[in-house]
């Protein structure tokens, strides 16, 4: 498992390449994202599991831990390359080999799936709290005087969509208010 904790450490270094490409220098690494992933899904899974709402917690944190995993391996491949490339193919092959050594690399390979997948409600909640993630992250760009950031802010949708939205509506609406407001100040 050692060789396995070294090579997930490159996540710590290895860029998000979205904001490399639109001219933000040392954005935040993929290890930063999944980090705050985990933490919104944490905070998110426990307020549904507070509202009654049938979830489990502690899957939801693994998933959120095992995300992007592969991305060690295969690193951020940007939007523009996905066109070209197999990603999906990609990340299963080099988690496969990944976690091969873990204690349970059949259970932790169903997390990951159930992520990439939508399999279950605690991935598609990983995923949901991904996006957010993502678009927290472009606001706080934009607060620093990025441009050009529209792109990533075509997420909001799919949050719009989701069907944890009617949970989360007040947070995602501030967060689009918050870029609303943003923008109108520019103008």
């Amino acid at each position: 498992m050692l060789s396995l904790f070294f090579e997930a450490g490159k996540l710590k270094r290895l860029p998000r390449t979205g904001w490399l490409l639109r001219g933000i220098p040392n954005p935040e690494s993929i290890a930063d994202h999944s980090f705050r992933t985990a933490l919104i899904t944490l905070f998110l899974a426990d307020d549904l599991k507070n509202r009654g709402i049938e979830v489990d917690v502690e899957k939801a944190v693994k998933i959120a831990l095992l995300h992007d995993l592969a991305e060690a391996r295969i690193t951020d491949v940007p939007l523009s390359a996905q066109h070209y490339i197999d990603k999906r193919k990609a990340e299963k092959k080099a988690v496969m080999e990944m976690l091969i050594k873990t204690p349970n690399p059949g259970e932790y390979f169903r997390l990951w799936r159930e992520y990439g997948e939508g399999l279950s409600p605690e991935g598609r909640l990983v995923k949901f709290a991904d996006r957010l993630e993502m678009l927290i992250q472009a606001c706080e760009y934009e607060e620093a005087g990025f441009r050009n950031l529209d792109e990533f802010w075509a997420a909001l949708e799919s949050l719009r969509n989701s069907e944890f939205y009617e949970h989360f509506k007040d947070l995602v609406e501030e967060l689009a208010g918050k870029r609303a407001g943003k923008h109108n100040n520019l103008r």
